[in-house]
């Protein structure tokens, strides 16, 4: 009885390898991606074509329409899911400090998305470090009814494990213990400015919130261990309910059970320039995917759904969208597994939020390396938030992408900035992107059973705390627990 047992097993065993050899269907995908790639291509005319692709504007709708009209050439059954969103857009800013009220020096800033329409503050400059709640609580109250100065990140010389919280997280403390404006410190050297939501919720925020360059940031803090010093903010901006729209492109699977896989990334950039790397490189790759499986021709036993996201950067508000309406029409349950890209380049492994994955992917990695050696099969697994998983994830469905790759052309420091342009794109590493992505897709697609369901919310509940992310999510409204 023992033998006829281990006899079924192993040949089962061997059955799902067998079926899990997916060398011939990589080798494919392989060589039409290195021959007939389109991504760089079709990016390069977006950036030129439409420029910054800011959710609610005239180019975000002219970017919905160019990825729409791209999947439609590829042969693809495309609609467009339209969901209301609150557009913000700034018009006007001016940031001073000094020494003393009355005489303050213009300094140069940009305005966070989701500040008030309009806001013109003149208050005493308080530090508050890192921005941290402990950091308030050490003010004992002293930052009610002043601004107060923040770091971006981690500032040098804190202590190891110093939380790094998200600007959005930053200046909902800031508000809480009263203060009447917020300065954030980019922690980028050379006057860079960034910008990005300084919202939880994608809603207007109470108080003005600007970033500053690092070096008067930390001139400014310099001043402050010997002197008092103030800053006014004053600021008008765009803020009202306007249209935007989901692409979604969906390849239908053989398998008559409805299973899908979502793989999605957020087509909308900031306004300051034209987002070749947050996100062009990650969702022109998603449409490159799109547009492989189509010249191949490939089947899959699971539906496959290439989502471009609007509104990520204004609070993940295209995938939430999705989510409800997905809960609405009770069909969330389908979706067994999603593959995010936001800012995705040349991974060398697959991440993921299940550890349980480990082994799939790493056994699909071992056939890509023999493509490519440059592939070095890597394996992440955890939780992050702010991008387009989180609400897949806090739904309890997987989700995971690439892992180990660095962005082009040193284009870090661009990250939401006026410097974030096309010629930081790298052509071969975004190919390289597809073709990893696109031998990931087809795994998830066609394995016989994958290892992983959705988590309950108890199991959920322990996932996010185990991953520390409890206080973000508090933070931000959306612990439910």
């Amino acid at each position: 009885m023992r033998i006829s047992l281990f006899l079924f097993v192993f040949c089962a065993f061997i059955k799902v390898q067998a079926q899990d050899d997916f060398g011939s269907a990589f080798d494919k995908i392989n060589k039409e991606v290195q021959s007939g790639s389109k991504a760089y291509i079709n990016l390069k005319n977006a950036t030129e074509s439409i420029g910054h692709r800011l959710t609610g504007s005239a180019n975000g709708a002219k970017a919905e329409e160019y990825a729409y009209k791209l999947l439609k050439s590829y042969g693809y059954d495309v609609k467009f899911q339209g969901f209301e969103v609150e557009s913000w857009s700034r018009l006007t800013n001016e940031t001073k400090v000094g020494d003393w009220a009355d005489s303050l020096i213009t300094i140069t800033s940009v305005t966070l998305a989701h500040s008030p329409v309009k806001a013109n503050v003149k208050a005493e400059l308080v530090d508050l470090g890192n921005g941290l709640e402990e950091d308030y609580k050490l003010d004992s109250g002293k930052v009610k009814g002043k601004i107060a100065l923040v770091f971006l990140g981690v500032l040098p010389g804190s202590p190891e494990g110093t939380p790094s919280l998200h600007r959005s997280e930053k200046t909902a403390i800031a508000t809480k213990y009263g203060a009447a404006g917020i300065i954030i410190i980019n922690g980028v050297k050379g006057g860079v400015l960034l910008t990005g939501t300084a919202s939880v919720t994608g809603k207007l925020i109470p108080i003005p919130a600007v970033c500053i360059g690092f070096e008067n940031g930390m001139r400014i803090k310099e001043k402050l261990k010997n002197q008092k010093q103030f800053a006014s903010i004053d600021m008008t901006n765009f803020s009202g309910i306007i249209k935007a729209r989901n692409v979604i492109a969906t390849l239908k699977g053989t398998d008559t059970l409805g299973e899908k896989i979502v793989v999605g990334g957020h087509l909308d950039s900031w306004d300051l320039a034209t987002g070749a790397i947050d996100n062009g490189i990650g969702s022109f790759a998603v449409i490159d995917m799109a547009r492989t499986y189509k010249a191949l021709k490939l089947e899959n036993k699971r539906t496959i759904e290439f989502v471009l996201f609007m509104g990520e950067e204004q609070g993940l508000l295209g995938s939430k969208a999705y989510v409800e309406a997905a809960r609405h029409l009770n069909t969330l349950d389908q979706v067994k597994f999603m593959l995010n890209y936001d800012m995705t380049n040349n991974p060398k492994g697959f991440a993921t939020s299940r550890v349980e994955m480990k082994d799939l992917f790493s056994s699909w990695g071992s056939q890509i390396t023999k493509i490519d050696t440059g592939f070095k099969n890597l394996f992440y697994s955890g939780a992050w938030l702010h991008s387009d998983h989180q609400p897949f994830m806090l739904q309890g469905i997987p989700i995971g992408g690439g892992t180990g790759g660095d962005l082009p052309n040193n284009s870090g420091p661009f990250y939401h900035s006026d410097g974030d342009v096309f010629k930081l794109v790298d052509e071969q590493q975004l190919k390289n992107t597809v073709r990893f992505s696109a031998m990931l897709v087809y795994g998830l697609a066609n394995t016989p059973a994958l290892p992983v369901k959705k988590q309950t919310d108890d199991e959920l509940k322990g996932f996010l705390k185990q991953n520390n992310l409890e206080v973000p999510l508090k933070i931000a409204g959306e612990w439910r627990w």
